[in-house]
């Protein structure tokens, strides 16, 4: 009895992994899906493919953003995705971030925690005990620096507004 080939040989699993953080459960339904769009089996997708995989996953692209993302995840510039470009896009969409609005509920909350009175700010002498219990050992300078970089406008406070920029900042490095 011969055996049916394997539909997920030649698959670089731990290259797909390293630059996507897929699972391999996940890479190989990837390549499930990926071959159900490949109706041709070309071993690639083309644009009209991708706008169509967009559409069933319920985005609307417009031809530019369409060719922007084409650009974006078409690594050789062959105009063509293949199967490890496809896993990089869709690892963008697989990845939870949690939405602006949970994350702004949240911040409303830790806010409330330091504004102890309910007047709608934090008084930089509350962050500062805040930021040097949280990045300690500081020195005085190091954390004047930091106040003073956070109080952009001098007020002495900082609004929620303020506090949300703070929080979902990048950090630099």
């Amino acid at each position: 009895m011969a055996g049916k080939a394997d539909p997920y040989a030649g698959i670089e699993f731990d290259e797909i992994n390293e630059v996507t953080a897929l699972e391999i459960d996940e890479i190989k339904c990837l390549k499930n899906c990926f071959d159900l769009f490949d109706s041709k089996k070309q071993e690639f997708l083309s644009a009209d493919d991708l706008d169509e995989i967009l559409r069933a996953m319920g985005f609307r692209p417009s031809k530019e953003e369409l060719m922007d993302i084409l650009a974006e995840i078409d690594e050789d510039g062959s105009g063509e995705i293949e199967f490890g470009e496809f896993c990089q896009l869709c690892a963008k969409f697989l990845v939870e971030d949690p939405d602006i609005e949970t994350m702004k509920r949240e911040l409303k909350d830790a806010f409330r925690i330091y504004d102890k009175n309910g007047e709608g700010f934090i008084t930089m002498d509350t962050l500062r005990g805040l930021i040097s219990e949280l990045l300690s050992p500081l020195t005085p300078e190091e954390l004047d620096g930091i106040i003073a970089e956070l109080d952009e406008d001098g007020s002495g406070t900082m609004d929620f507004d303020e506090f949300c920029e703070m929080m979902m900042s990048a950090p630099e490095t």
